[in-house]
Formats: C-alpha cells, structure tokens, sequence
C-alpha cells in the first residue's frame, strides 16, 4: 500500500492498495467525499446506508495519507485532556465529548461486526501515569474532570509497561485495530451499497450552480449536492488554516526478545508525550512505541527523532529488532477542538472535517456521524460544540484570502547554470537543501544515483518556504503542512498545486 512518505508503516506490510478507481459519474450525485481515508470513507458510508448516492475523490490512492501513518489508538479521552475542555468550554461540553468519543467506539466495533472486517479490533485499557511531582498534580486534575464527564475512570496500581511511576489512572474500554484493512473493509461496504471511490482523482476547484456544486478535478467535472473536505486539511487559502499547526509525530514497531508486550494502551504526561500498545498481524506480534511530535519542518534532522525514540526504547525494553518505522501529520487546533461541520466562507453544501490533533481515529467516526447527520437530517447534537464557524476572522481576513488564494510566487527563471551553485558539491545522495543563487532560494535534491532536481521552494499555498525531511523524502512547509515530493508533486494539501521545477543546465 502507497503512503505519503518513504518509511513504511506496519499498516501498508501486505496490504495492497484498492485496486478499482472507478469511472466518472455522468449524473450529479449527492455527496462528493474529497478524501480516501478513515473519514471519507466512514461518512461516505454511513451516508450511502441513508439512501444518498456518494462518491469518494481520493487524489492519490486509499489511505494515502495520515490514515496510513496512524498509530490507531482508538481513545475516548483526548490530547486535549478533559480538565482543558471543562476550563475552556464547561462541564456539558466535557460530558458531550465524551459521549461522541463513546458513539465513535462503538460504530467502529458495530462497523466490524456488520461487516465482517477483519481488522484484529480488540477493546483494551488505557493507561495514563505521572513520572514526576508535576505531573502527579496533572494526573489528578485529568482524573476528576473525567470523572464529571462521564469516563470510566480509576486509579490503579500498575500499569503495562515497564516504565518508573508515581500515580496512573485507567481508562476501561479503550481500543485498538489495523487501520487499513478496516478502511479496506468500509470500502468494501461502500462499494456493496452502491458507492463509487475515484481514485487519482484530486478535486481542484468548484462554483456553485443552483442548488448543486460543479466540481472540476483532474480527471474531469463531477456536480454534486454536498461537498465534504475529509483531506486532513481543507485545500486553498481558509480561516482554518490559520487556527490549525501541523506537527508531526513518530512511531516504531518493534518485536522484543522476552516477549514482554504491554496488555493494554499507555502514555506517559511529557510534552511531546510517549505512547505504547502491541498489535499482532498475521500471526506476528509487534510493540508500537511513538513520539518524539514536533511542528512540521521546524526539526530538519528527522532521521534523529527515529533514533531517540529507538534509544528510549531500548532503555525500557528488550528490543530484538525494529521491523518498521515511520511518521505522520496531525493538525493541532487553536482551542484544543476539532473544526467539523460548515467550513466558513464557502457556501452552505460545504462540509469540513480538520483538527483532530492526535486522535485522529475516534475524531473520525465523531465526524462520521456529525456529517452524516448534518447532510441527511440537517441538525446534529455535536454541531454546535465543534463548528468550525465558532472561529471568526480577524479583520482584513478576507483581503489576506483573495490576495494569496491563487498565487505562485515569481521566480529568477526555469533554467539555472549549475555551475553558479557551489553548494551543490556538498549535497550527498539522499539529501536535499534549500540553497541561494543569486540571492533567491532554491530547492535542491540529489537522488542515490547523483542525479539532481531543483524546484522553487516557495509553498504554493500561502508563499511560506518549504524544508527538507530527510526522514520522508519530501519537501514540508512549515505554515500550513503542505508537503512535496523530490519532484514538486503535491502528496499532501492545502497546496493545490506543485513545486515549480527549475532546469539545471551543464550537469
């Protein structure tokens, strides 16, 4: 299975990509999903069982992107912890997520079971233990909110890890699955139902006609009553790009020489937080260990980040060998909530999931079902809590939006004199660098076989300059996490479009 990087996850080993990217709808259809990951997939089913014709837009292939990349904890506590929301939103906002979270559970488990995934879902407990003085006082505040809020929430003894602690708590009926194969397994009751996925088939732009929306995309117009953005990040120049930080998080899957694998999901309180649980697939059983988040391309030595999420591994566990290893985005919001609902500035049939900080697998099923009934019964009781409309611009918004919606910005030229690029003697294969010729940037990447491309490293989304992660083997803005290929290629929004390539003469 394809992903938006160069490490390989656990998720992608032996699983194949979806094979079926379908053909263009000649009528108008009800819904257009732009997405082909977890959320796409959930909302697009749940709306196709309520009797809506839906289609799935997914630019590169199913689970491309942040989906693919998970460490699919399925949590119905947060990052933002519930002592945050009680503070900022109340206690009743508190105890609605916390149902939503509880909903979003158990339509997963009953996605499962109605459709006979095989997925390796299990329920487990979550773990959440205080290692210092400081933390112990967080730890206590997490709980008592949780209690009001409705968890199923205790204290405990022990926890399943060997890690040194002074307090933990235990969240019961937490989960856990193989992320793919249950998307797989959606897509396979979506397609049962009468759904169509698209595919290579990445939304550009759209107008609105009538009651009906005429979308373009790259392999052709598509009109459509709805529009719901499920892309992680909603493309173009909007509001929520300026409420929403991309980071990126890391993860290892490990097998252990004792076989000591925790019975349950844990997470320490440090700031970026580790988190642990073991998964078994096809027979084989794996620890998954991740951490190490940091703002999209504000750490260029990626490769680091995997070596000291190894090495505070090792420490605490009998590692045998790290099978795979990868990361992944995840956009925090402003506010500690997610943006679900209308997205503002577009017309009305214009639907947004974003902002599910790292919890993107309960988020999804919460959006899921928020979407779903905002489409087919026009009101949800979650809409109101999580609106992206309670984000209102600041003045001069509106100019910022028009002035940069389309704008690549103006370079030196297409074609560059090697020669008047010294720096280049000193990029070794594999790595890439954002380097100056006469005054201007430019991105430069030498591939194993010394070849180079060189691209304008100017973000065509808001005109911030990318940088190179060395880790994924791409080029990643960080503004608003747009990310490129070695070629300029868009692998993940809000850019619409590529890097623009410079030719490199006498090479």
């Amino acid at each position: 299975m394809q992903r938006d990087g160069a490490t390989t996850s656990l998720w992608q080993n032996n699983v194949p990509d979806h094979a079926d990217s379908g053909s263009m709808p000649r009528e108008a259809v009800d819904v257009l999903v732009v997405g082909g990951g977890i959320t796409g997939l959930a909302t697009a089913l749940l709306l196709q069982q309520q009797g809506k014709r839906c289609i799935v837009a997914e630019a590169h292939t199913l689970c491309f992107g942040t989906t693919g990349g998970t460490t699919a904890h399925l949590n119905t506590f947060f990052d933002s912890t519930y002592d945050r929301l009680e503070s900022d939103f109340g206690e009743d906002a508190s105890r609605l997520l916390h149902s939503a979270a509880r909903s979003a559970l158990d339509l997963v488990k009953r996605h499962i079971a109605e459709f006979g995934i095989d997925c390796s879902h299990a329920e487990k407990d979550g773990y959440v233990y205080a290692q210092t003085e400081e933390q112990e006082k967080q730890l206590y505040k997490m709980f008592e909110a949780s209690v009001n809020a409705g968890a199923e929430v205790a204290y405990t003894e022990s926890i399943p890890v060997p890690m040194p602690f002074r307090k933990a708590i235990v969240y019961r009926r937490q989960a856990q699955f193989h992320p793919t194969r249950y998307v797989l397994g959606l897509d396979k009751a979506f397609g049962a139902a009468g759904g169509l996925v698209l595919q290579g088939c990445r939304v550009e732009t759209f107008e609105k006609e009538g009651e009906l929306l005429r979308v373009k995309t790259s392999r052709g117009e598509i009109s459509a009553r709805w529009l719901v953005w499920a892309t992680h990040i909603p493309p173009g120049i909007n509001l929520l790009h300026f409420r929403n930080a991309p980071y990126r998080s890391y993860a290892v899957a490990a097998t252990l020489s004792d076989h000591n694998y925790p019975d349950g999901l844990a997470y320490d309180l440090y700031d970026p937080y580790h988190y642990f649980r073991t998964q078994e697939v096809d027979g084989k059983r794996y620890l998954i260990a991740g951490g190490e988040d940091h703002k999209t391309a504000h750490v260029t030595n990626t490769e680091q980040c995997f070596a000291q999420l190894e090495a505070y591994l090792r420490n605490h566990y009998a590692v045998e060998e790290i099978a795979f290893h990868w990361s992944s985005q995840y956009f925090e919001p402003a506010d500690g909530l997610p943006y679900i609902g209308h997205l503002p500035g577009n017309p009305d049939n214009v639907l947004v999931a974003t902002g599910y900080s790292g919890n993107g697998m309960t988020y999804s099923h919460i959006a899921a079902q928020l979407l779903s009934d905002l489409i087919v019964k026009g009101e949800s009781g979650y809409a109101s809590l999580l609106a992206p409309g309670r984000v209102k611009p600041v003045a001069g918004f509106m100019d910022f939006v028009k002035e940069n919606a389309d704008v690549v910005a103006q370079f030196v030229g297409k074609r560059l004199k090697a020669g008047k690029l010294p720096e280049l003697a000193g990029i070794a294969p594999g790595e890439g660098r954002v380097v100056k010729y006469e005054g201007t940037n430019v991105a430069i990447y030498r591939n194993e076989a010394g070849k180079l491309y060189a691209l304008n490293p100017v973000c065509t989304h808001a005109k911030c300059v990318v940088d190179w992660n060395r880790a994924e083997q791409s080029w990643d803005c960080p503004c608003h996490g747009a990310r490129y290929s070695i070629t300029g290629d868009v692998l993940t929004g809000p850019a619409r479009a590529g890097l623009e390539k410079i030719d490199l003469e006498d090479l």
